[in-house]
């Protein structure tokens, strides 16, 4: 036996019991392999759905390896297609538009559909997975809510707030392609535009419009204003705030280093008063105390103290060597 596939070994067998639950939830979306604590730092392997997606962002993986990979998992389940995405030269992490683009094929996560792509013209997967808390989150507290979902990108938030009975779902992003996505998402769970809808717009234009707060933008000399789509002022039952790292716009700059409060402030003034802000933060360099430092003196200065704070760690299929997870999501009741 290779000493990778020992490696898929002892992480197969770590989640043993975790996929058990999985499958008995309706799930077969999940990651298999977190390289990074489980031995081959860079290399990522999910299953979504029907599908084995293979993922590499520090070293290329050659044929042979793709091979074992695809062999060892054969055993879970029969793939209906395998991708191998390598990620690890610089400037790849936007895919070439010559690769050969994969099936559109559907996953389940707690019961609910997804379109699956491995290869597409945009960068990421269509569902992350170590967000899976989130959306468990929602799934269990949205019913009869109305809830706003802030960078929504495919809108996984917003569709599993409509499965589970929100009263409204509005989901906010920039990306035509990410809501038609989105969109799809929906329509593979037979909602309709009675239960969800979908803005594109900057997060800064809408959510501060709902948030009440005036929009600015930056105009160089001699060019018009933007345009953007005008929206009543509206607070919220439950918000979901799930920022990039960074992002420049002629609206603001989103940097969840240096400025986390731009993008907290109008979520939190979206959100009613005893109602739940759900926000995240992917930075690895940022502690969970300096982050909910930060958004506890931004809550207060804003003028909604938070009542609570409930952390939501990853599942187990994305195991900490510390315990200190990237990706951090903050659950504040106002």
């Amino acid at each position: 036996m290779s000493e990778l596939v020992s490696l898929l070994q002892q992480a197969y067998e770590n989640r043993t019991s975790l996929l058990e639950t999985l499958h008995a939830e309706d799930t077969n979306c999940y990651r298999l392999f977190h390289g990074t604590n489980e031995g081959v730092a860079g290399l990522t392997v999910d299953r979504y759905g029907p599908q084995l997606l293979i993922q590499s962002f520090h070293d290329s993986l050659n044929e042979a390896q793709v091979a074992q990979i695809s062999e060892f998992y054969s055993v879970l389940f029969s793939a209906q297609e395998v991708i191998y995405n390598d990620r690890s030269a610089s400037n790849s992490r936007r895919q070439d538009a010559r690769d050969k683009r994969s099936l559109p094929l559907v996953g389940q996560e707690l019961g609910v559909n997804y379109r699956v792509k491995g290869k597409h013209s945009g960068q990421d997967p269509y569902l992350f997975l170590d967000m899976r808390v989130g959306r468990r989150y929602v799934m269990a507290h949205a019913a009869d809510k109305s809830v706003l979902n802030l960078f929504s990108y495919t809108c996984g938030v917003g569709v599993c707030a409509a499965m589970a009975g929100a009263k409204t779902v509005v989901n906010v992003d920039f990306a035509e392609r990410n809501l038609a996505i989105g969109n799809e998402n929906a329509e593979l769970n037979g909602l309709t535009s009675d239960q969800i809808s979908f803005i594109q717009s900057d997060f800064f234009t809408a959510a501060k419009q709902f948030a009440g707060i005036p929009v600015k933008q930056r105009i160089r000399r001699g060019q018009k204003p933007r345009a953007f789509p005008r929206l009543e002022a509206q607070q919220f039952d439950m918000v979901y705030l799930d920022p990039p790292r960074w992002a420049k716009s002629h609206f603001g700059t989103v940097d969840l280093i240096r400025d986390y409060p731009s993008v907290l402030k109008p979520s939190l003034l979206a959100t009613k008063e005893g109602g739940t802000l759900i926000c995240t933060n992917n930075v690895a360099k940022v502690s969970m105390d300096e982050w909910l430092d930060v958004v506890r003196r931004c809550a207060d200065k804003s003028g909604r103290p938070i009542k609570s704070i409930e952390l939501l760690p990853p599942e187990a299929d994305f195991p900490s060597s510390d315990g200190q997870s990237p990706l951090k999501i903050a659950v504040l009741h106002l």
